[in-house]
């Protein structure tokens, strides 16, 4: 007897599982063979959380650790690991990102620069927007 995980999917999550099979279906896969049978629900799952970025708000992220540091020096934190989608063609894209600011009195934490680079990859991007988004987020923050 074969063991088969019991996997408890969101509406959201049943919706894509159904549209992975479909997509199975019309490139002349048999989405019932063992190999696939459970491909929908792993996919739904993984794109679920590859764009966990929608269910999170940045300013929180950020307000979470914000002080007021009489610093007016630049702020740097290298070597940020970027994962993403690549919004044309549903891909994943992955690299590094820099990021820094100088201060105006107010500093956040430096894991909460790393959190709100992940915040904007986790959807469907491009890079260039990417990196605007982070710069105009730090920008209304701080």
């Amino acid at each position: 007897m074969e063991y088969e995980e019991k996997s408890v999917l969101s509406e959201s999550e049943k919706a894509m599982a159904s549209a992975v099979e479909s997509i199975l279906h019309h490139l002349g896969e048999d989405e019932k063979r063992q190999g696939l049978r459970k491909t929908p629900e792993r996919v739904a799952k993984a794109y679920t959380f590859l764009t966990q970025g929608y269910q999170q708000d940045a300013r929180e992220i950020l307000r979470s650790a914000m002080f007021d540091e009489d610093y007016s020096e630049m702020v740097v934190v290298k070597n940020i690991e970027v994962y993403s989608l690549c919004e044309h063609h549903m891909l994943p894209f992955f690299g590094k990102a820099h990021v820094a600011y100088i201060s105006n009195g107010s500093v956040i934490g430096l894991s909460k620069i790393n959190r709100i680079v992940h915040y904007f990859a986790k959807r469907p991007q491009v890079q260039e927007r990417l990196t605007v988004q982070i710069a105009e987020e730090l920008k209304k923050v701080l």
